[in-house]
């Protein structure tokens, strides 16, 4: 989602960068000010490194296997998979020729399968796949679902909140979400709260 968007990411590597680029075509990402609100009202997916820090903050365990369910090749993903190693995508999954033979479509069921078969899922963005993912969860009784706050991420991070400091804040803002029923957090993250 990070290369659909239109927002402005700095501190992301050249060759995510061009391939971020290359993806836009000719939708040019916002500037200045506009950036800036787009980001701080949480309308900017996350980046994987941004991913991987609030997974860490959350104290998710550092060997959860992980399935993304994201284009495959359009950024790449050391910022995650350095600190979460069992990370798997659909090109690991599948064969080369099967991988680059399939259509886009059938790719995006793939994802959505897994998704809504996993013992957990997590959205670092709430585009229209995340919506009826978390939807059919409710719906089958799966409900360790959790969506990561990028408003509040993006918020601690421009007032420039940093290592243990914005560790602890993310842990509280998304305890407090799951406090408030705003979506349904893994409760093992938050076993430390009191109503």
């Amino acid at each position: 989602m990070v290369a659909y968007s239109q927002c402005e990411y700095s501190g992301i590597s050249l060759a995510s960068a061009k391939a971020i680029e290359a993806a836009r075509v000719d939708r040019k990402p916002w500037t200045g000010e506009t950036a800036r609100i787009w980001r701080n009202r949480g309308k900017c997916p996350l980046t994987p490194n941004e991913t991987a820090f609030i997974l860490k903050a959350l104290a998710i365990p550092t060997n959860t296997t992980i399935y993304l369910a994201a284009g495959d090749g359009l950024m790449e993903l050391e910022g995650l998979t350095s600190v979460y190693t069992n990370v798997v995508t659909k090109s690991s999954l599948l064969s080369g020729e099967d991988f680059t033979t399939m259509h886009g479509n059938t790719k995006a069921a793939l994802d959505y399968y897994v998704s809504i078969n996993s013992d957990s899922y997590m959205a670092t963005y709430f585009g229209n796949m995340d919506k009826m993912v978390a939807a059919m969860r409710v719906f089958t009784g799966l409900y360790k679902t959790i969506f990561l706050n990028r408003k509040a991420f993006a918020l601690f991070t421009s007032q420039g909140f940093k290592g243990k400091e914005l560790t602890e804040a993310l842990w509280k803002v998304h305890r407090d979400d799951f406090i408030m029923g705003r979506g349904s957090a893994l409760p093992d993250c938050f076993c430390e709260f009191n109503l």
